[in-house]
């Protein structure tokens, strides 16, 4: 449980004693977070769906999914045979409609003969809705079968709405032209061909179909009448309209969602619409629905299901209501009643119906409102929206589209649109865009909240939003939404959601479970809840990825709680997170962790940088004995307290510690997986680490003191991380051939190491000190594994590259970073993906092969340079420029330039392209740029089928690239990539695969033999 410590230290075994009381109220009472499990409260959390709106007046971008709406001339066009209802029925129908403001076109001014007249066809056409009129001498009119095949050709090509009366006639009569109904129809056949009779034949079944009002199943024909007027002005109303216009990112949810739907298959799909809270679910559905509605018979959006489970109802009397008010949608009818639950199966199985359920959060609404596909009739479509996949699951809809968080470019244009009514930032607002847009993740709702706050509003107001945005949520009106749901999670669900959003956002998933190992299924179980509610995502690399905002709000909640009381004291507590920034001056008692026995989690941090970093541990602090993370930054001691128990440790980090050793001998160390000591400036030395039999991960980045790496570090066999970058005083390493297959090495930085260890042959990647090129052991021919090289200039001396780089060949990318007196590089493999040289002022020669492999190839890369390669030959003097194609696949390369020193790592810059004047899409140069001091030429590629799906013939593409930091663009040009040209890059390839694979096998029965004599 969280909880705020109180104000006094006498109270409780507080974690610190301050001179002054009054900052320590102000202090405690906001900055130390703790949780304790078996009195767990959840911070309940559910965001509205939104998606954003254009309020600049773009163009649709619904446009390219369907085409835009026709103009219509007339609201009705009414079909009828005129001496059954024109005098009755169709007069006052008339009258009805005139008084509710509704046009229909009048018929009485044409002669009718036996064929239908131009005039009347075009009529049909401009008529948004047709009412069929099917009297008992209907059929007996070829002019009114004729309007009747016009009128369903236009519901097929434009969507027109098709409404039907049965006056005086049964429609089954109708559908099967018996009775009265049937032999009229057959005179009227007599005298035409057999292709009419069976065209008119199956319009008739086809209209009989469509449900309408029975004249028979009414008192009174006025209560009819005004019946339909008010169905017409509801489909009037319902009419695809510009609302969902010039939303960002709506058109290709679409297009993804319409083929999940198959709407050409007559079979009964049910298709989910998935994702977190506030990314737009219930939007996209509400979009999907006003484009699809005109194509099926009946239509249902039945929205905020979540808020349907009601106090007082059994399951019977919920699955009971939700059908009701599911049936009065459908059937337009208000306060319609049913008598049992097969009702929906009895209305709806002959009917091709699309029905939406929205924010669907429990089983039994399913199983109320979409039980089963035979209840609804061929072509029928029901869409379900979602945070929970485990429900999809148990129902067995399989056909799911997961709604992703907007590109880092989207997610700008929602602000902007918010906050300057268009899709891109005022001059001087582009950093503060891009950093907003990212602290408010990227979600819809928060970009739309934070951009409607920032409106008009000057520099340094939005430098304050940015400022708060980093580490609170201030904008009341989120945080109401956030703070909705999620009362289905039990209780262990509640504390591991809680365990994440304090201790372990970001972290690996494997980690995660290792925190928990005694009860290690609970927590599979617990992760997989949480992902399937979309609480939670797994990312590729298989950590946990919880949304900013849930970790904001979630903090905010509890530290407004005092739930020290109700987590009956101290002994109970699980976690504490302390954040000790603006503390002069920090005391922790030896007795401060003495009654907490069940501590498990322990992190101390630095949320800004103050510059205040006194605090005091005495050598005889006790940590309890079953932690099993301590995360401490800025350790203050030289040593850990004597004593600490080590056995339960799974993870420690302690970043900028001022540790000198971390303890004396050998330890027990079986759970330990996870080491971090980086920049702890003054550690001189690792322990023996023998009996880390599970370390999987050792950070030393920055440990300038640090001499010589413990040789039990070689004989570990789960490491697969190992980074001693930046150890500039490091000279011995051990070997390491027991690292796992596809380990990371770092060694770059290491400027006083120059005997390379022997290391396994199977690593995936390194990065070392141009002061190690030389010994780079002959056997790195036969690293197989390697796929990235990286090399970073500490001295600056080396002219060239050993030339066995080329025959490394699975390596994918190299990285050589401040060589300045770099000249060249040699022959690389032809498999590299990705070459980045930066800052290497004097490299001038990239040999011919490579160059054309730059240029031919789908390769990303950096190098010195400003002059574009002339096979770019659409080009253009500044960030943009247009290219007219009906190619897919194009390379660009342009000019970048820093405006002045870059001191944050990878300033982030992208391209942004628009097909035809429609929606842009963002494509990512991700170069990593860290310290360029010059003008340098980036190369990259893309596939705009990725993106779009499809492409017109002859296409007007406009690209522009964008730098989001300190970068200026001189200059950009774009080669057209064809089929020939992949043709012939292919057959370059393999050619000068084969040649070198020839000349490697010969150089290697050289040096073998080489060796073998030496």
């Amino acid at each position: 449980m969280f909880y705020s410590l109180p104000t006094e230290q006498e109270k409780s075994p507080s974690l610190s004693s301050l001179k002054s009381q009054q900052t320590q109220k102000v202090r405690i009472r906001t900055e130390l977070s703790i949780i304790s499990p078996p009195h767990l409260w959840l911070i309940r959390i559910h965001l509205s769906e939104f998606l954003i709106m254009n309020h600049s007046g773009s163009s649709p971008m619904v446009s390219s999914i369907s085409s835009s709406p026709p103009t219509w001339r007339y609201r009705v066009f009414t079909s009828f045979h005129g001496p059954d209802v024109r005098k009755t029925f169709l007069s006052h129908l008339r009258k009805q409609f005139a008084f509710n403001g509704i046009s229909m076109f009048d018929d009485r001014v044409i002669d009718r003969g036996q064929t239908i007249a131009p005039e009347l066809t075009q009529a049909i056409r401009e008529s948004r809705i047709s009412i069929v009129v099917l009297s008992k001498n209907y059929a007996s009119s070829s002019w009114c079968l004729d309007e009747l095949l016009e009128i369903l050709k236009c519901k097929e090509e434009t969507g027109q709405i098709v409404m039907t009366v049965f006056y005086g006639v049964d429609p089954s009569h109708v559908r099967k032209q018996t009775e009265d109904f049937g032999k009229v129809f057959n005179e009227t056949c007599a005298g035409n061909t057999e292709v009419k009779r069976q065209k008119w034949s199956q319009a008739l079944t086809d209209v009989g179909n469509i449900a309408g009002e029975h004249f028979l199943n009414w008192v009174n024909e006025a209560d009819m009448i005004e019946k339909i007027a008010t169905d017409v002005s509801n489909k009037l109303n319902a009419t695809p309209s510009k609302d969902f216009d010039g939303m960002v990112g709506l058109e290709t949810h679409l297009r993804e969602i319409k083929s999940l739907l198959d709407l050409d298959n007559d079979g009964v799909k049910m298709v989910a619409i998935t994702g977190p809270a506030g990314i737009g679910k219930s939007t996209i559905a509400r979009a999907l629905h006003s484009l699809l509605s005109n194509r099926f018979q009946l239509t249902c959006f039945v929205d905020n299901l979540r808020g349907t489970y009601s106090i007082g109802l059994d399951e019977y009397g919920l699955k009971f209501r939700l059908q009701e008010e599911l049936l009065s949608k459908t059937l337009n009818q208000n306060s319609l009643r049913i008598c049992h639950l097969g009702v929906i199966k009895e209305r709806l199985h002959d009917q091709k119906v699309l029905i939406f359920l929205d924010d669907v959060n429990n089983i039994k609404q399913l199983e109320a409102l979409a039980g089963d596909i035979s209840w609804f009739g061929p072509g029928s479509r029901v869409v379900v929206t979602t945070e929970n996949k485990e429900l999809l699951q148990q129902h067995g809809i399989n056909n799911t589209y997961h709604v992703e968080f907007p590109s880092r470019g989207e997610a700008v244009e929602i602000l902007c649109r918010y906050a300057f009514r268009q899709s891109y930032p005022h001059n001087g607002f582009d950093e503060l865009s891009l950093k907003i847009s990212e602290l408010c993740g990227k979600l819809p709702l928060g970009l739309r909240v934070v951009g409607s706050s920032l409106r008009g509003k000057k520099v340094d107001e939005w430098e304050d939003v940015m400022n708060r945005l980093e580490t609170i949520l201030d904008h009341q009106d989120i945080e109401q939404v956030v703070r909705v749901g999620y009362e289905s999670l039990h209780e262990k669900e509640q504390s591991l959601f809680l365990h994440i959003a304090v201790f372990f956002n970001l972290n690996d998933a494997d980690l995660v479970k290792a925190m928990f190992a005694d009860n290690n299924s609970d927590i599979k179980d617990g992760l997989k809840i949480l992902v399937n509610r979309s609480l939670i995502d797994i990312s590729t690399k298989g950590e946990i990825v919880m949304h900013k905002l849930l970790q904001q709000v979630g903090t905010k909640v509890v530290h407004k709680e005092d739930f020290l009381e109700r987590a009956k004291g101290t002994r109970y507590v699980s976690g504490i997170s302390f954040d000790i920034s603006d503390i002069d001056e920090v005391f922790i008692s030896p007795n401060a962790f003495k009654r907490m026995p069940n501590l498990r989690f322990l992190k101390v941090y630095k949320s800004k940088k103050d510059g205040n970093e006194i605090l005091h541990i005495p050598v005889e602090t006790e940590f309890p004995r079953r932690l099993r993370l301590l995360d401490w930054k800025a350790y203050p001691s030289k040593i850990l307290p004597l004593g600490f128990c080590l056995n339960n440790l799974v993870e420690l980090k302690m970043q900028h510690s001022h540790l000198e050793k971390l303890w004396e001998g050998t330890q027990p160390l079986a759970n330990l997986k996870k080491m971090d000591l980086s920049r702890s400036l003054s550690l001189r030395e690792l322990p023996d680490l023998s009996n880390a039999l599970m370390l999987e991960k050792l950070e030393l980045c920055g440990c300038e003191s640090l001499v010589e790496i413990h040789s039990s570090i070689g004989n570990l066999r789960k490491i697969d991380e190992l980074d001693m970058s930046d150890c500039t005083n490091l000279q011995v390493v051990p070997d390491l051939n027991n690292l796992t297959p596809l380990a990371h090495v770092g060694m770059n930085g290491c400027s006083q190491l120059t005997i390379f260890p022997d290391i396994s042959t199977e690593i995936r990647a390194l990065a070392i000190a141009d002061t190690m090129m030389e010994a780079l052991p002959k056997s790195v021919r036969h690293w197989s594994g390697l796929r990235n090289l990286t090399i970073y200039g500490v001295t600056a001396n080396i002219e060239q590259i050993p030339d066995c780089i080329k025959d490394l060949h699975e390596l994918e990318s190299l990285w050589v970073f401040k060589c300045s007196k770099l000249t060249s590089l040699p022959e690389l493999p032809s498999s590299l993906e990705r070459v980045i040289a930066e800052s290497c002022e004097s490299l001038k020669t990239v040999l011919p092969a490579f160059d054309s492999d730059l240029i031919q190839q789908s390769l990303w890369a950096s190098l010195p340079g400003r002059k574009i390669p002339e096979e770019f030959d659409h080009r253009a003097i500044g960030n943009s420029l247009t290219v007219r194609s009906d190619s897919r696949k194009f390379r660009f390369c342009i000019v970048v330039s820093p405006k002045q020193p870059i001191r944050e790592h990878y300033p982030e810059f992208f391209c942004r392209m628009r097909v035809n004047k429609g929606c842009p899409t963002d494509h990512d140069i991700d170069m990593h740029l860290q310290c360029i001091q010059a003008e340098h030429l980036c190369f990259s590629f893309t596939d705009l089928a990725d993106a779009h799906g499809w492409l017109d013939q002859e296409n007007e593409i406009v690209f522009e690239f964008i730098a989001c930091q300190k970068l200026d663009i001189i200059e950009c040009g774009v080669q057209i990539v064809t089929e020939e040209s992949e043709r012939r890059r292919r057959i370059e390839f393999d050619e000068a695969s084969k040649d070198s694979q020839r000349s490697t096998y010969g150089l290697t029965n050289l040096r073998d033999k080489e060796e073998n004599n030496g």
